[in-house]
């Protein structure tokens, strides 16, 4: 029996291994068939799962197993690329996640990043991966909610489900799960939705003891709570809260983790003050990142109690854009590890600091836009591991120091926007690593020879653009044979002296994709090299400058960089307008080209803007140009063009300007030109259109400013145009022969700034409600989309007539407040509300039939620079406030029926011109021949004081005469009479009887008293 027993035990022995090796050849088996299954469920463009053929699965891209028992242990199939590179779309794996992968029983890493799984939501199986160690689905386009199943994952150690975006779309409905995961270490939520969980957030976080690392940016968090009962997290590294909307100070408990390391708070909006003196608990930081929260009402001098800590661990200090104030302290010196320092945009003022050529392992200084002060200083070439140095938009001033040329690890260096001056130093050549070196926007002088390049083999970006005013006072001085050490990519050069042809060592430069020469004196034919470097390029601009010769076409451009921008205006081109493909931005205005516009010019698909003002163009507008559906600008203003305009502009729903103007067009407006509603600037000035103005202009809702002027327009001022062109701030119809009534609709265009309705047949009287036109009532700069979107683009231009004189307005256009009425048949009196109008201009009524007198309150319109009330049938005085207008500088009153003596004083006294009052046969005084027979009561104070002393002379005189009369007339007849000399004495008695009376009057009487007699004194003054 026992000899059985021990053969049936030895055969069950001797068959377990076979059944082992069996059922882990099927479980093997089951793990290879779970992922054919997931990756049938997936699109591989680039075919990274390629490899996934044959019996061996632990061989596969991306599979690893174990090495004792085979089993698949974990899973990477991260995309090789990141998101800024090239082939990250395309590199993307794209699907479902398939359940079979349940059946990898044995998986600890989970690795799906980077990929795109078109919005599903993470599977709940996920959270029955009892073993996972790590799992990762970043960036992997997930939606929905992810779910708390993830909490059974007890064994977790870093789980990162962030996105690329908020716009994903996944969120959570609370983070009680995370207790789950109590061996966790590194939490990575950026970008999910946290805004139902976010009460409790801090609270679920300080339930994982094991914590290092918390990424939550990009949440929407708004709270950030200033206490906790506890504090559990005592070994957190990492906390980085960037991109939320805290709307807090920074809490106190955070002082207490003491083993920070990084602490990421970039645009939380986070608040002051900042504390000064709990930083030095924090000794093991390293990194310390608050840009973007606009903290006001402090400076950085919480950076004092950084520098206690022994070690001084800080390696990167980024506090910019912010309001900080104050000055850098000189404390910073002792942050003697600092690697990178960023207080750009802020507030900091008076010298660089010294101390910073004591950091010298600073890489990056980034201190732009600040209103930093004083000379660079010398120990700046201290810094010899400084690779980034920017310190634009400031307010430094002097030479650049020679010390510089020592900072050989140099990589970008930008000075621009500064007032530095003098010359450029030479060192500046030693600088062999540099890449970028931007010197914009300097009063600059002297000359850049070869020296400034000798040793810059790297240099790819180059900018020395100055400002106007410096009138060219810097100057390129190589010799016609000097071949650069470097190949540009990148160069801008601007109102500088640089040859007086293109220098031929540009045409060493074959990688130039962008090229700015503006106003830099070049003269002659555009060289033939430039044209070949087309395919590459992206922005060309050699406006402002001496160039003639034709142009070529047609001409492609480079497509690379997304747009292209071609600026060849203000210069001597001529010939036909050609054709460039692939621009975006054309721009070859004010030159002699001629001949007409190519009537396949629409395709020029890509066109953005189209600018060819100022020119010779000739012949019709091409029915093609309404093709250019992505255009935003055309202008073809100031040329000889002729015909009819297009009818058809249904395509061009995006066009935002259109400027016809000063050309020779025909014809009545098009129905179709506001098909496209965004339009917000319309000018057809200066044609011979005609018709009315038709209700097909009432879908031009968005109109921000409208020139129709100096055309042959009839009809009347439609009513519409106040009630649906709310936003109208220019209306310009002068030189029309528009009829009617000026429509009191007009008075809701709040936003008016400019109403030129001059020369045209207008009839009934001016509308009193033109007092609410609240733009003219306040000084408030109105903002256009033109100021934001296409100033460098477009120059708005309209012709005014302002101080007698017509002028073409472009830069301060949007400053001018006008309203001009003149050469019309209006008829009544000048409404008294118009006087409300204190920010108002110019003022122009001339040449109608305006009756009655002058708004005596008019000196209330303190904005006034220029009144014409001339030919019209005003009568009465000249009202004496109108001397108070100090900005008045032109004035007209002729020809109307205004008697009176002219003010002198103020304003007054600088109007010499007798023209300016000629016609009034009533008026008299200075600057007028006919004198005044009457004293001018219309003087004012100044007057009045010559006045005062010739009624002071006159009481003197008096006195001096009547006093001997009087004296005796009274003192003789007492002495001669002795019944007055007893009546006189006995009023005196009693008067000095009621004088004791009163001396023991109350205070109450005293001060009623006292009353009187001020009444009394005045009366007599």
């Amino acid at each position: 029996m026992a000899s059985r027993s021990t053969s049936l035990l030895t055969l069950i022995l001797l068959l377990i291994p076979s059944f082992l090796e069996r059922f882990q050849v099927e479980a093997l088996q089951m793990e290879r068939i779970a992922l054919l299954k997931f990756k049938a469920g997936l699109e591989d463009p680039t075919g990274r799962l390629s490899s996934w053929v044959g019996e061996d699965c632990c061989r596969w891209e991306g599979v690893d197993c174990s090495s004792g028992t085979e089993h698949v242990i974990k899973l990477d199939l991260r995309n090789p690329y990141q998101p800024s590179e090239a082939e990250f779309p395309s590199s993307r794996l794209v699907g479902q996640i398939s359940d079979s992968l349940l059946d990898l029983k044995y998986l600890n890493y989970l690795d799906l990043s980077s990929n795109d799984f078109q919005r599903n939501p993470i599977p709940n199986f996920f959270g029955s991966f009892e073993r996972l160690s790590y799992l990762n689905l970043s960036r992997a386009a997930f939606s929905g909610m992810i779910p708390p199943h993830l909490g059974n994952l007890s064994n977790l150690l870093q789980l990162d489900i962030s996105s690329s975006s908020s716009y994903e779309g996944t969120w959570v409905s609370d983070l009680n799960w995370l207790s789950g995961l109590s061996s966790l270490e590194y939490l990575n939520l950026g970008s999910v939705n946290l805004s139902q969980a976010q009460d409790y957030w801090p609270e679920a976080v300080n339930m994982l003891p094991s914590l290092l690392e918390l990424h939550l940016p990009g949440c929407q968090l708004n709270n950030f709570p200033q206490s906790l009962p506890f504090v559990n997290f005592t070994s957190l590294k990492v906390l980085n809260l960037n991109d939320n909307q805290l709307e807090a100070s920074m809490p106190g408990w955070l002082f207490n983790v003491s083993t920070l390391v990084e602490l990421r708070l970039r645009t939380a909006q986070m608040k002051g003050p900042v504390p000064l003196d709990a930083w030095g608990n924090l000794c093991s930081l390293k990194v310390l990142d608050l840009s973007g929260n606009s903290i006001s009402d402090a400076g950085i001098e919480f950076v004092d109690s950084l520098s206690t800590c022994s070690n001084s661990s800080l390696e990167e200090l980024l506090l910019g854009r912010n309001l900080f104030s104050g000055q850098f302290p000189d404390s910073l010196r002792y942050l003697t590890n600092l690697r990178l320092i960023d207080v750009s945009e802020n507030q900091l003022h008076g010298q660089l600091p010294t101390s910073l050529g004591h950091l010298k392992n600073l890489q990056s200084v980034d201190l732009s836009r600040n209103e930093l002060s004083g000379l660079i200083p010398d120990s700046i070439g201290n810094l010899d591991h400084l690779r980034y140095l920017d310190l634009s938009d400031n307010l430094i001033y002097g030479l650049i120091p020679p010390s510089i040329g020592r900072l050989l690890l140099l990589e970008e260096l930008d000075l621009s926007h500064n007032i530095m001056n003098g010359t450029i130093t030479g060192t500046i050549g030693q600088l062999k690593e540099l890449h970028t070196l931007q010197l914009d926007w300097n009063p600059w002088t002297g000359a850049v020879s070869e020296i400034h390049f000798m040793g810059l083999t790297n240099l790819e970006y180059f900018s020395l653009y100055l400002s106007p005013a410096t009138n060219n006072s810097l100057v390129f001085d190589t010799k016609s044979d000097w071949i650069p050490p470097f190949s540009l990519k990148v160069i801008i050069i601007g109102n500088c002296k640089l040859s007086s042809t293109f220098p031929d060592w540009l045409g060493t430069q074959k990688e130039l994709y962008h090229i700015i020469l503006r106003n830099v004196g070049i003269s002659g034919a555009i060289p033939e090299w430039l044209w070949k470097l087309s395919p590459q390029l992206g922005w060309l601009d050699l406006s402002r400058n001496q160039l003639r010769g034709k142009l070529p076409t047609p001409l492609s451009f480079g497509t690379s960089h997304g747009w292209c921008m071609a600026d060849l205006s203000s210069n001597r081109l001529e010939g036909p307008l050609p054709l460039w493909y692939n621009v975006s931005y054309l721009r070859l205005g004010n030159n002699l080209l001629s001949g007409p516009i190519p009537s396949n010019i629409g395709d020029l698909s890509s066109l953005r803007v189209l600018a060819l003002f100022g020119n010779l163009l000739n012949g019709s507008i091409p029915s093609s140009l309404s093709k250019l559906k992505y255009s935003r600008i055309i202008d073809l203003s100031d040329n000889h063009l002729s015909g009819k305009i297009p009818y058809n502009w249904n395509d061009t729903e995006m066009l935002n300007i259109l400027d016809l103007s000063k050309n020779r067009l025909d014809g009545e407006i098009p129905s179709s030109i506001c098909s496209m509603h965004i339009i917000y600037l319309l000018s057809l000035s200066n044609n011979n259109l005609s018709g009315e103005l038709s209700p097909n202009l009432l879908n031009c809702t968005g109109l921000n400013s409208l020139d129709l002027g100096n055309n042959r327009l009839s009809g009347e001022i439609p009513k519409w145009m106040g009630e649906r062109m709310g936003l109208l701030t220019q209306l310009r119809l002068r030189g029309n022969m528009l009829t009617g009534n000026i429509p009191q609709q007009l008075c809701g265009l709040s936003d008016l700034r400019i109403l030129d309705l001059a020369h045209n047949n207008l009839s009934g009287s001016m509308p009193p409600c033109l007092s609410h036109l609240s733009a003219l009532k306040f000084r408030v700069m109105l903002d256009t989309p033109l100021d934001d979107l296409y100033a460098d683009y477009y120059t708005e231009r309209m012709d005014l007539v302002v101080k007698g004189k017509e002028m073409e307005f472009q830069r301060i256009l949007s400053i001018v407040k006008l309203i001009d009425l003149s050469s019309n048949n209006l008829l009544g009196e000048i409404p008294h509300g118009i006087t409300n109008l204190s920010t108002l201009g110019t003022l122009n009524l001339s040449q109608n039939q305006l009756t009655g007198e002058i708004p005596e309150d008019i000196g209330a319109m303190q904005g006034l620079e220029t009144l014409d009330l001339s030919s019209n049938r005003l009568s009465g005085r000249i009202p004496l406030s109108m001397s108070s207008i100090t900005s008045l500088s032109h004035l007209n009153l002729s020809h109307n029926l205004l008697s009176g003596p002219i003010p002198t004083i103020n304003q007054f006294q600088t109007f010499n011109d007798p023209s300016m009052y000629e016609g009034n046969l009533g008026l008299c005084g200075i600057p007028l021949s006919i004198q005044c027979s009457t004293p001018n009561k219309d003087e004012g104070d100044e007057n009045e004081d010559d006045e005062d002393g010739w009624k002071m002379s006159w009481f003197f005189t008096s006195m001096g005469l009547g006093f001997p009369v009087g004296f005796w007339a009274v003192c003789g007849t007492l002495a001669l009479k002795t019944s007055w000399r007893h009546a006189y004495f006995q009023f005196v008695d009693e008067a000095k009887n009621r004088l004791y009376v009163l001396i023991e009057c109350s205070s109450f009487q005293k001060e009623n008293g006292k009353r009187w007699w001020n009444s009394w004194l005045k009366r007599m003054m």
